[in-house]
């Protein structure tokens, strides 16, 4: 069963529309969704993944495929036939190509082509029941196969991001501490200068000769 849809733009990350609903009876539907994310955030940084890939994620697996510097991507149980959830893809990019293509590039804001999702609440409920007619062609039509599409790990695919994140962090919190380390230095330094600036007074010197 389908979980979870989101369509978003390549070259940038930009989450472009999302099956509003998909989440309804998700666990974790927050969790699933920052990878979605962070997997969109890798694309865009050029880490040139396949067009079409399965990554493993919990007992759940992500289907995208990338055409037009677009990343169609749902999130399916496992039991799902991949057949059918890259099909589903297919119908998705077909239509956003159709009414969105001219706008794609162009667009500025998160979401700017939320209304998409009237689509794809529709086509969902086609792919719902894999025991249909049109499902069961769809499974046996040899025109569309998946056996060479990639299957890899969640962590594997979003190792590399991750280890660039914990760098930036790194060397961020790095930049900090020698800030911090700086003014406590000067802290210290007018400290011990202002000590002995009370200490050389000449009443006080007096003071200590008498």
């Amino acid at each position: 069963m389908v979980k979870l849809t989101m369509i978003a733009r390549v070259t940038d990350g930009l989450p472009l529309s999302e099956g509003l609903d998909d989440s309804r009876d998700l666990k974790d539907a927050d969790f699933y969704k920052q990878q979605a994310k962070l997997l969109f955030k890798n694309l865009s940084r050029g880490q040139h993944e396949a067009s079409r890939m399965s990554i493993e994620t919990g007992p759940y697996l992500f289907h995208y495929i990338i055409e037009g510097r677009v990343c169609y991507l749902t999130l399916c149980d496992r039991s799902y036939p991949k057949k059918l959830a890259f099909q589903y893809l297919e119908d998705l990019k077909n239509e956003f190509e159709k009414v969105n293509g001219s706008q794609i590039e162009t667009a500025a804001r998160p979401y700017a082509f939320i209304k998409f999702d009237a689509f794809i609440q529709k086509t969902k409920k086609l792919y719902l029941d894999t025991r249909t007619q049109r499902n069961l062609a769809k499974l046996n039509d040899e025109l569309y196969e998946v056996h060479q599409i990639m299957t890899r790990n969640v962590q594997e695919v979003l190792g590399v991001g991750e280890k660039l994140d914990q760098v930036s962090e790194m060397s961020s919190r790095l930049t900090s501490d020698t800030r911090i380390y700086a003014e406590k230095a000067k802290d210290l330094n007018r400290q011990v200068q202002s000590y002995f600036t009370v200490f050389s007074f000449p009443a006080y010197e007096s003071k200590l000769l008498n």
